[in-house]
């Protein structure tokens, strides 16, 4: 006699059974439109560099950045992000090139403009690309970042972002006080309606190796553990600067790395009242390749594991190096 005979019982397979079933009530979805596109984009003419530690990203020039954005955007994606990458010999200890108003992200950002290509473009803003010693913004004799100094130089590197085209400014360096900085700066400017993405929750992640290989950043004294967090602090730290960020006028908010602080992202979203992006980093991105090309997962089913728990956590958008593959796995809309 079946021991459960006598009774009702509740039997959660059945909503499995069915495959239209399971696709109608699937809750968390990730659309084309909600990943954010990053592209390293670099001097010269054809340049098409693969990045060692993240097979199948590439450091571009612009008119082959400007190709894969034109074919992304045919695709549905809507946003990119791009991080200016420099010849090691065009670096100096104050990050000149950032603030040049002819470098290599302002041209791409005037580019993709006369191009006509119909992304929103935001722009990675800091220094440790351009300085030499690989710091987000020019050091005292403490080899420590000078906090305001930097300040003044993020301001006129947003201003000269905004002019060539950028319609969001997303700060990742973690100085204090940069979105009040730059609100007040853009606006002065008469960018008023360009928009900020705050960096405000990132840590000091041992998930970044690969983007520093890809932008050629990695300090070359000591580290940045004194301006970005502490992984074992408590979530109450994130939902502090993500606070900060927004009362000075973040109109979005990051947490960064994705994958490891699912907890944090949650926590954000149900306090935040702005949306939250996500970002699946350089490391995230580099350990499903190898384990994928050693034929140890199934590389799209992972993939999508993983956005997808970045969703179901609370993230609005997603910024992933994935993004051709992802035309494949991901609908224009539900």
């Amino acid at each position: 006699m079946n021991s459960f005979s006598t009774g009702p019982i509740k039997r959660p397979r059945r909503l499995r059974q069915d495959a239209n079933l399971r696709a109608m009530l699937s809750s968390t979805r990730v659309l084309r439109s909600d990943i954010i596109v990053p592209i390293f984009v670099t001097n010269g003419v054809g340049v098409r560099r693969e990045v060692k530690s993240m097979p199948g990203v590439f450091q571009m020039s612009v008119d082959v950045a400007c190709e894969f954005l034109a074919a992304r955007s045919a695709a549905g994606f809507r946003a990119f992000i791009v991080f200016g990458v420099i010849e090691r010999e065009a670096k100096d200890a104050v990050g000149s090139a950032a603030t040049d108003e002819k470098n290599v992200v302002c041209t791409l950002l005037q580019a993709v403009v006369r191009a006509n290509i119909q992304m929103t473009a935001i722009t990675d803003l800091c220094m440790c690309e351009y300085t030499s010693h690989g710091h987000c913004g020019p050091l005292d004799d403490n080899q420590q970042v000078i906090n305001d100094k930097t300040l003044m130089l993020l301001v006129k590197q947003a201003v000269n972002h905004a002019r060539a085209g950028a319609k969001v400014i997303a700060p990742s360096g973690m100085m204090d006080g940069t979105i009040a900085a730059l609100r007040r700066g853009l606006d002065d400017a008469g960018f008023a309606s360009v928009s900020l993405l705050a960096y405000a929750v990132k840590y000091a992640s041992a998930f970044y190796g690969p983007f520093r290989d890809a932008a050629d950043s990695v300090p070359t004294i000591g580290d940045r553990k004194n301006y970005q967090m502490d992984p074992s602090r408590d979530v109450r730290e994130a939902l502090l600067e993500a606070d900060l960020d927004v009362q000075e006028g973040a109109d979005m908010i990051m947490v960064k790395p994705a994958l490891a602080y699912l907890d944090v992202i949650r926590a954000v979203r149900e306090k935040s009242t702005v949306p939250v992006v996500a970002y699946q980093v350089s490391g995230e991105y580099a350990m499903i390749e190898a384990a994928a090309q050693n034929g140890w997962i199934d590389r799209d089913r992972v993939l999508m594991e993983s956005l997808v728990s970045m969703k179901r956590a609370g993230a609005d958008l997603i910024i992933s190096y994935y993004a051709e593959l992802l035309e494949k796995l991901l609908p224009l809309q539900a």
